[in-house]
């Protein structure tokens, strides 16, 4: 506890009554005691409690593995933003899809968020199909509910559709656990979409002060549209354990 003294002492007493008793004190002690009267406001003491400093911090959650060559589940989902349905063979003529299991509210999505959207925004001019899904249960968590999420796309500019998974079946479909998740799919020919890359963004996470790049994302962004082979050694993502209904 901290102690303050003296200086909120003229204030506490300025008021006339405080005054008088103070004037009365003094005269009372001098009477007994000549020479012995200390002024009553050195001896007045504020009690004035320290700021708590509180930390949150966010459960961690990896991405568990997923095989490689996993073909795409499939979905039709609702786009709050537009009031459109989405659904997988919209991007039946796409090269290579990008699948993100993201949320409004969740540390390491809020981390990522505006380089998320120039990733995609630029990977997408180079023919790149990209979704958002959001799958958290708005029964424990409301702000990631569909009206919220249109808010969000609107405000952050997302160039992709940012999809609304209230049953949860697609995430479960997909083997999703955590937000962000990034599950890359490549498509040849008339073959379905195949996943060829499940890992993290980059190395950068909210606490650990390394720079935001999208380096690991964006290398095997970068295979996939070149034809090359993506290495087999895959970092997991990291962040926020999705939401499921309560049971």
């Amino acid at each position: 506890m901290a102690t303050v003294a003296r200086a909120y002492a003229p204030s506490l007493l300025s008021t006339p009554s405080i005054l008088r008793a103070a004037s009365r004190n003094r005269h009372a002690t001098s009477s007994l005691f000549p020479g012995a009267y200390t002024p009553f406001c050195r001896s007045f003491r504020i009690q004035i409690p320290r700021p708590v400093s509180l930390r949150v911090r966010a459960a961690r959650t990896e991405s568990t593995s997923v095989s490689l060559g996993f073909r795409a589940p499939y979905f039709e989902l609702p786009e709050p933003l537009t009031g459109k349905t989405v659904k997988l063979d919209d991007y039946e003529g796409s090269p290579a899809l990008l699948v993100m299991f993201i949320c409004n509210h969740c540390p390491f999505v809020k981390h990522l968020k505006k380089e998320i959207t120039k990733l995609a925004r630029f990977y997408m001019t180079k023919g790149l199909a990209v979704v958002a899904i959001s799958s958290n249960s708005t029964i424990t968590h409301p702000q990631d509910g569909p009206e919220f999420m249109a808010e969000e796309a609107k405000s952050f500019g997302y160039p992709f559709p940012y999809l609304f998974d209230e049953s949860q079946e697609v995430a479960r479909a997909f083997g999703a656990v955590c937000t962000p998740e990034f599950f890359l799919f490549k498509k040849e020919g008339r073959r379905p979409f195949e996943l060829v890359y499940h890992g993290q963004f980059d190395d950068s996470r909210p606490s650990n002060n390394l720079p935001v790049t999208g380096r690991d994302l964006s290398r095997a962004i970068d295979c996939v549209l070149s034809g090359q082979k993506l290495p087999v050694d895959q970092k997991p993502s990291v962040g926020c354990s999705i939401k499921w209904h309560p049971s």
